[in-house]
This record gives structure tokens, sequence and C-alpha cells, in this order.
């Protein structure tokens, strides 16, 4: 039976909030933009102001039901992971992926790609996805699923980012969990081997005789790099708490194995945005004991940043010492695990930044389209059958004399392509209009913007993506 409970909606007010928002787009005049007016928002690209009020989508972020025999979840797409959490977690399940940050969206996960070191043997969050309740720029309400009506729709939503449309409402798959994660931090002095090890640990899915359900890995420089391997268990010696004033990523340079409770591991990077709070002073035990731990949280540092991006204070304040100015280097990328050492060697020849999140992934099986060399989501083409590394690196470099702002960006945008590998779109991109068609989507994406936004209402993908609109 279905359950209802604590975080959860229901279906008579989700289907009553769901018809507001598409009174609130057939109210938008045409030619004038759409978008959502969200209070929370993980992208880390600026887009113009366009002075125009945004779809209201606050009725529209909660948990509809969660079914604990079926082990589904009814999801609003603008439910945060750390609400949907709240409601499976009481019943022993988990979504398949959960991203690392409590105020992602389910919806925004789903098109705009989320991954986690469950993504090894779980893929992308798009792929628990059963079907979804997209609004269009056409202003309708249609239910997608693999092999439906809308199945173009279906495989081609992830990594739209709200250029075909806006979920409404998912149904997902959970996954059975027990209550504790335990960790193995297995050191590395040669990025050679880390890479080989984690490519063991994919195709087996154990290590050393132990089963593994979580992997991922940080890179502290070229001879400094950990695997971080997790394993379910109902019994724990000990837990740690890395939500106040301990911090995660600093534990595993420090001890070989740890246990955390399985709602602290979802979260342990969240209390200090991996490790990019460095930049707030927020990792200065003096400074860390001043501020509530209500306050250690990535939406507070990450709405502390938009007004930075959006103001210039500590910019201006730079400039005025004499500092460089620095460029935002916020990136994922995804590269074929025999890729992956070359490209990492690379980086840290070339890109003074430190530390580095690896986490490796492998889609689950193909769905019934396929859109040519086993890929079967046209906007991210990744191969069934092989794994990925994702790399990720978030910080800023100083913009050398006789360099531009967005110079560093454009070199790694280059190296990712010559290795094979894609980027994630939530960051900054630079690809000229031929060169990033080809790489996500093209002439299929094309196809079904045409099919569900046939007046161009929503904004396209590479508008979105590269010119910031």
């Amino acid at each position: 039976m279905a359950a209802v409970g604590a975080g959860t909606v229901g279906w008579r007010r989700h289907t009553e909030a769901a018809a507001g928002l598409v009174e609130q787009l057939r109210r938008i005049p045409p030619g004038r933009p759409v978008r959502l007016a969200k209070k929370t928002s993980n992208l880390f690209r600026t887009r113009d102001d366009t002075h125009q009020p945004g779809l209201d989508v606050s009725r529209l972020d909660g948990v509809i039901e969660v079914d604990p025999v079926a082990r589904t979840a009814d999801v609003q797409g603008m439910a945060t992971y750390e609400t949907l959490c709240a409601a499976t977690l009481p019943h022993g399940l988990m979504p398949y992926v959960v991203p690392q940050l409590r105020t992602i969206t389910l919806g925004g996960a789903v098109t705009g790609l989320g991954i986690e070191s469950s993504s090894f043997r779980n893929g992308l969050p798009h792929e628990s996805v059963l079907e979804m309740d997209i609004l269009t720029g056409a202003g309708e309400i249609v239910t997608a699923t693999p092999d439906g009506e809308h199945a173009d729709l279906f495989h081609a939503f992830p990594n739209s980012y709200g250029s075909l449309g806006y979920s409404v409402r998912l149904k997902i798959a959970l996954d059975p969990i027990e209550p504790y994660v335990h960790l193995r931090h297995v050191r590395f002095e040669l990025l050679g081997d880390l890479v080989d090890v984690m490519g063991s640990v994919v195709e087996s899915r154990e290590h050393d005789g132990e089963r593994v359900d979580f992997v991922d890995g940080v890179v502290f420089s070229g001879e400094e790099s950990y695997l971080v391997l997790g394993t379910f268990t109902g019994h724990a010696p000990y837990t740690s708490d890395y939500t106040g004033q301990q911090i995660f990523y600093r534990s595993i340079q420090s001890r070989t194995e740890d246990y955390l409770s399985t709602l602290d591991y979802i979260w342990r990077w969240d209390t200090d945005w991996f490790w990019c709070n460095r930049a707030l002073g927020l990792q200065n035990p003096r400074v860390r004991r001043l501020v509530p731990r209500r306050y250690l949280r990535s939406d507070v540092y990450s709405r502390i940043i938009r007004f930075e991006t959006r103001h210039g204070v500590m910019a201006g304040i730079d400039a005025r010492r004499g500092k460089p100015a620095r460029e935002r280097v916020v990136q994922d990328v995804e590269l074929p695990l025999g890729r992956t050492q070359e490209f990492l060697e690379w980086f840290l020849r070339e890109v003074p930044i430190e530390p580095i999140w690896l986490c490796p992934m492998r889609l689950r099986d193909a769905p019934t389209a396929s859109h040519g060399e086993g890929r079967p989501w046209p906007l991210y083409p990744m191969r069934t059958g092989e794994t990925y590394v994702n790399v990720g690196f978030w910080s800023t470099v100083a913009i050398a004399d006789g360099a531009q702002d967005g110079d560093v960006n454009r070199e790694i945008e280059r190296v990712v392509h010559a290795l094979d590998g894609h980027k994630s779109l939530y960051s900054d991109a630079y690809y000229e209009p031929e060169e990033f068609w080809a790489m996500y989507g093209g002439t299929t994406y094309e196809l079904v913007k045409k099919a569900y936004d046939p007046d161009g209402r929503l904004p396209d993908l590479y508008t979105k993506a590269v010119k910031r609109r």
C-alpha cells in the first residue's frame, strides 16, 4: 500500500498545483521569455536578467507518495533530494542515485544530470525514472515513458536543462538500504594504480573480498589520491559526524576506515560543499565554531557565491589590492576510464586546482530507444557497456597577463573533447554552435524541440548553456 506520511503532499494537492502551473504559462504573453522562479539553484553559470517574473513552482516541491512494496515514489519536480530522502529512508529505501547537495531537485537532476557514488552500479538519476509528467513549451502536460507515445521526449529530456519543458511529476524506482555505511579509504601514490583499481571495483563490485556499494575518490596531488569504498551494513561499532566541526574530506587522509549512518553518508559532502567553503574561511576552526550548524550547508554557501557573482564585492577589494582578476573554473566532465589518467595528469600539470573529485559510472541496461552506437540518451551520448569517470573541479584561477576570462575553461573543453569526453552544462560553456550541437543532441534535439515547443517559448539548449539566457 502506498504511504502518505511526513513530507508527502498527496495527489489532490499535486493535481491542483500542476493545473495552476499550466495556467501560469498560458498567461505569459507570446514572445516573453519563460523560466522558473526557484528559491535555490545549483547552476554555476550566470544568466541574463530578463526582468520578467518566472513560473512559481513553490507548490511543486513535495513527495506525492511512497510505495514501499513496489519500491517506487511519485515526486513533484521541484522536490529537493533532502525532502525526498526524508520521505523514503524511514521505509528502508532511497533513490538509486542521490546527488551530493541537499537542495538539488529531482527534476533538476533528471533534466540537468546528476551523479554520485552509486552511479557505477545505478547509472544516472534519469535511469531510475519510470515515467514523467512534463509541462511543455506548448502549454500542456504530457506523460512521457520509455516506450509510450512521448518516448522521444522521455529520451531527450536528460541534459535538456528545461529547454524542452519542466518535469511536474516523476515516478522513480527506489533502492533498498541498510542503516549504516562502512567506509574504506584506500590510498594510492600513482594515478595509474588508482584508475586500475577503480576499474576493477566497477567490474567486480568488490575489493579485497568485501562487497562495494559506493565508490568515489579524491585526488590531492599526483602522489596522493584515494578511493572511498562504501558498503551497506546493519551494524556499526561507532558512527562519525561530519555535519559540525569535523570535515569529511580531511578524514579521508587521516583514517583508513570509518562508519556513517546512511543519512549522514548521503550528505557527507554537503556540509563543506565538498571543500569549496575554504574560500569562505569556514575550514578555519576558530571561524567554524562561530557559525551555527544549521548554516553549514551548500545552499547557504551558494547564495553567498551568487551574491558575489552579481555584485563583485570581493573581486573589487582584490582589484584595489593589486591582485589579478580570477576566472571561475567550476566543471564536471566525464572521461572514458581509459583516458582518465591522461586527463588527470594534464590537469594537475596545467590547472592549479586541488583537490579533484572522481566518481565512476556506467549506464544501466539500455532503454527501448537507442540513438546509434549504443547511446540511448541523445543529449549526453555515453555508450552502454563502457565505464566513465566523472572528474569534478570547482575553484578559480588567476587570469595571467595577456589572457582572457574563459581561456582556461576553453582549454579544458578542448582537452576533454580530444579525449572522447563530455562536460556537464550546469556551468560556463564556450562552444561554437556547430561543435556544441555535434556533441549535445543535434538533429534529434531539433526534432523533439519542434514537436513539443513549436513556437520556441523556451530558450533552446545552446541559448541557455552557452549564451546564458
